[in-house]
């Protein structure tokens, strides 16, 4: 099946280099992990690993982002309040226990801290959702300026799902057909561009309704550049 037609095309590429140098880097580590299995598509590198975080670990997490939730808010001020209606914030990097999964994340993909976006933490209860959306930046959006100051593009994402959902709440990679349920503990990986430094669209995807019970997860992404 064709790819849709890429949104990006038209829009300047000046991480294109670091994109394509980082995807190898990170392709190579993964690849090389026993524990993490590739999805068998040719569209997008997905990655998934079990047992990342352990219960306890995932408990507490969730306790954290309990503490510091809130609306959570979008780049383009041109959606719906009703596109993202979860509740998210951004954990305590100063914090010890938080200090260490970002370690584990950085080690399990082999990127610098200094490249990594601080742990957001989200909560979906019934009928909250997050609808398709790439994490890659559209670079003529009228936030793309700030964001090249402080990080440039983004590289990878990566996800960890807290806790069982009831029904609902599966994470859908739209154009591909991969629909991913959470699954505690778990860590989902994948790269937001083409092996040669595209943003790739086929990342598109969307965090569905939860139906019934509650969602957690927390989020990392990775830049280009030192972020900050």
């Amino acid at each position: 099946m064709a790819s849709a037609p890429d949104p990006y095309q038209d829009a300047p590429n000046p991480d294109k280099l670091a994109l394509k140098r980082v995807g190898e880097a990170v392709r190579r580590r993964l690849d090389a992990d026993p524990g993490a299995h590739r999805i068998p598509t040719d569209r997008a590198e997905i990655y998934g690993i079990q047992n990342f975080l352990s219960p306890a670990e995932c408990q507490r997490m969730i306790d954290l982002i309990d503490s510091v939730a809130r609306p959570s808010t979008l780049y383009d001020h041109g959606y719906t309040e009703e596109y993202r209606t979860s509740y998210s914030g951004d954990v305590d990097r100063s914090d010890s226990f938080v200090r260490m999964i970002e370690r584990r994340i950085d080690d399990c993909l082999g990127m610098k801290p200094e490249f990594g976006e601080t742990v957001q933490g989200q909560r979906y209860r019934v009928g909250q959702q997050f609808r398709e959306h790439n994490d890659w930046f559209w670079t003529k959006g009228g936030y793309w300026e700030g964001e090249a100051e402080r990080g440039g593009q983004r590289s990878w994402t990566t996800m960890v799902y807290l806790n069982e959902v009831e029904e609902g709440g599966t994470t859908d990679f739209t154009r591909i057909g991969l629909s991913v349920p959470p699954q505690p503990g778990v860590l989902l990986v994948w790269n937001n561009a083409l092996p040669d430094g595209t943003p790739n669209p086929d990342t598109l995807h969307a965090g569905t309704p939860v139906i019934k019970g509650v969602k957690y997860v927390i989020t990392k992404w990775y830049r280009t550049r030192r972020w900050g």
